[in-house]
């Protein structure tokens, strides 16, 4: 379906409508497929360029008759070949030209350009016209006044005056046109978005990431305000944007900010936006991003770094749906889904008066634990399965592998920075490892090379019997092999 309401906002369209009534004094009216007007409605005030159509829309039953007119003409013109035609108006001594607007042979309204008077109309004769007017209970003498007011479109004028009307009709198709692949291109990429960050997409099958999962499927279809708590790389933005393409806002715009990355007063302006002249640099106004997110998603990152004021704010726009710009003072209504995210906690910052507890109650409406990397180590082989895999896509190399004992000092280690610190790992090995198929560990990082490699010495008994030494060494050799074999 067109959208009607977005043409009169299309310059090209308004340009033609200017030119069409400046130089043959007519009116444009769109018609949908149903003959139904969408730039006028019948009895609404409008100021008509034709003074004609001013006195005949002016009265209720003259408004009928140029309903009649939308309605015969959407029924000829559905049926004509070509793109235009000249027909009988609802005067016997007017006419309306008419340009069908059509998308792929589909027919979806016309282009009504309303009176035109034709040369070969002069001659003919005005009683009928006089007759119509009466019987539609028109001013007869306005009538008159009017028509005698119309130009005569004649030759090269009125070839000149199609051409126009039909350009009209051709902007609208051109219109709807690029719409309709912004729309599909939207739609495609949303998709795309919401394959990508399906809750099973995610990589992870260990008991901590199905309890995740769980909660993310029972809150899929809530608008609350998510708390994502969790150590440093472990993937708290993904799983926010895993959370807006699975909710009914997922064709909102998803939009994140890194609460830690501005100082306050750069903060203010990026969240809630500043009107023209509010501080220097501030040339003119800016939308905050709470105001670019309406109707979607806000994700804010490491919100336990937000100062005491910035939290007193976001508190109110939480509470209120209401947001100020910094120097405004007219408040502007936002409707938009809060999702925050922090490596700190919350809850002792709350105890230390850090952060503030209304607050802290109001995003932690849905609290979110991301587990860190060590406590889901047997995730560890599929995330390098993963990242390997990809990594040698995006190189355009052959698939290789790590070797065994590489493997091994991979899973023992505590991983601090978490997927984050994996992945780079991952990326570093890969670059290192040149040509070869197989990666040993001599290539991974000294810190991960080297972990374990004392304590394992230290934790060994040297005090007491032989035999129970070797059995405990023997308990936890078989103890890390049962880890790292999962």
């Amino acid at each position: 379906m067109i959208n009607w309401e977005e043409l009169k906002h299309i310059h090209v369209i308004r340009k033609l409508e200017e030119i069409l009534g400046h130089w043959f004094d007519t009116d444009i009216f769109f018609v949908d497929e149903k003959g139904q007007f969408k730039n006028w409605e019948p009895g609404e005030k409008r100021e008509f360029r034709n003074t004609l159509t001013a006195v005949v829309a002016a009265k209720e039953s003259g408004q009928r008759l140029l309903i009649d007119l939308a309605h015969k003409s959407t029924e000829k013109i559905f049926r004509s070949e070509k793109g235009n035609l000249v027909q009988d108006g609802m005067l016997s001594a007017e006419r309306a030209l008419v340009s069908k607007i059509a998308v792929d042979n589909e027919f979806l309204g016309s282009v009504i350009a309303y009176p035109m008077l034709p040369n070969d109309l002069m001659s003919g004769d005005k009683s009928k016209a006089k007759e119509s007017a009466k019987a539609a209970d028109l001013d007869l003498g306005d009538i008159e006044k009017a028509m005698s007011k119309l130009k005569v479109t004649s030759g090269g004028d009125l070839d000149y005056f199609k051409q126009l009307v039909e350009l009209v009709a051709q902007e609208i198709v051109t219109f709807h046109t690029e719409i309709s692949r912004r729309e599909e291109r939207i739609n495609a990429l949303n998709k795309e978005l919401g394959t990508r960050y399906r809750y099973d997409n995610m990589i992870g099958k260990s008991k901590p990431m199905q309890d995740m999962y769980l909660l993310l499927d029972k809150i899929k279809q809530s608008e609350s305000t998510v708390l994502i708590q969790g150590e440093n790389g472990t993937g708290k933005e993904l799983i926010a944007r895993a959370i807006h393409y699975n909710s009914p806002r997922k064709d909102g715009a998803f939009v994140t900010v890194n609460c830690s990355a501005f100082n306050e007063n750069l903060l203010d302006s990026e969240l809630f936006g500043h009107i023209k002249g509010a501080f220097t640099g501030a040339v003119k106004d800016k939308k905050g991003l709470f105001e670019a997110a309406d109707k979607g998603t806000l994700f804010l990152d490491e919100i336990g770094d937000m100062s005491p004021s910035m939290q007193v704010k976001l508190l109110r726009v939480l509470q209120e749906g209401t947001l100020t710009p910094v120097g405004g003072t007219e408040p502007k209504k936002v409707d938009v889904r809060v999702l925050a995210a922090t490596n700190k906690d919350l809850k002792e910052m709350t105890e230390t008066g850090e952060f503030r507890e209304d607050l802290y109650y109001r995003v932690n409406v849905i609290n979110l634990t991301v587990p860190p990397l060590r406590e889901r180590k047997e995730d560890i082989p599929l995330l390098v399965d993963f990242f390997l895999a990809r990594g040698c896509k995006e190189k355009g190399i052959a698939v290789k592998a790590l070797a065994k004992r590489a493997i091994e000092k991979i899973f023992d280690y505590p991983w601090p920075g978490n997927i984050r610190e994996l992945e780079n790992e991952i990326e570093r090995v890969l670059v290192l490892a040149g040509d070869e198929p197989r990666m040993a560990a001599d290539l991974l990082s000294q810190r991960i090379r080297d972990f374990g490699e004392h304590s394992k010495v230290q934790g060994v008994r040297v005090a007491g019997k032989l035999k129970d030494a070797l059995e405990e060494l023997e308990k936890t050799m078989i103890r890390e092999g049962l880890k790292r074999t999962n």
